[in-house]
């Protein structure tokens, strides 16, 4: 399930942000007495912002926010999707899951926008959902000391599970 973050997150949020396994290709994990510093009781809540929820216990987050103006020309002022689970949640079909949902809320929301996904081409599995979701190939690129891929996708109307 799908739904806005609350103050019973706070702890998960603090595992996912300082996770050396969740952030392997996104340039490493932020310290964990950092996060607890930083990081408020309740996480803000916005739209396109999602907990993804498993009987009750947060096991990743879901992002839809739109790319910066000056971002690259390919997907400069277009939606991003962007995801982190928790490793015990990896290899179930959850991030599948999710971001299907949240893409399909993103179509009811804003219809005829597309949606563009960046990932390091040596992680495989973000590659593999990609394809899964409905995302192409726009542009190869090299950041962060590694090749980038970005992928594009074109609104789709089809509905995988309810959003809450």
């Amino acid at each position: 399930m799908l739904r806005g973050p609350e103050a019973r997150d706070r702890a998960a949020f603090i595992e996912l942000l300082a996770s050396p396994e969740v952030h392997t290709y996104l340039g490493g994990p932020r310290p964990r007495d950092e996060l607890e510093r930083e990081l408020p009781g309740v996480p803000e809540r916005w739209p396109g912002s999602f907990v993804v929820d498993l009987d009750g216990v947060m096991i990743g987050q879901i992002l839809l926010r739109r790319t910066a103006e000056d971002a690259r020309p390919t997907a400069a002022g277009k939606a991003d999707l962007g995801y982190l689970f928790l490793p015990r949640a990896w290899g179930f079909g959850y991030a599948t899951e999710a971001c299907a949902a949240a893409l399909d809320w993103f179509d009811g929301a804003l219809p005829g926008e597309p949606v563009v996904i960046f990932t390091q081409t040596a992680n495989v599995a973000s590659m593999r959902l990609a394809a899964k979701l409905g995302f192409t190939e726009a542009e190869r690129f090299h950041a962060w000391d590694a090749e980038q891929w970005l992928g594009l996708r074109s609104p789709s109307r089809q509905s995988a599970v309810t959003v809450k």
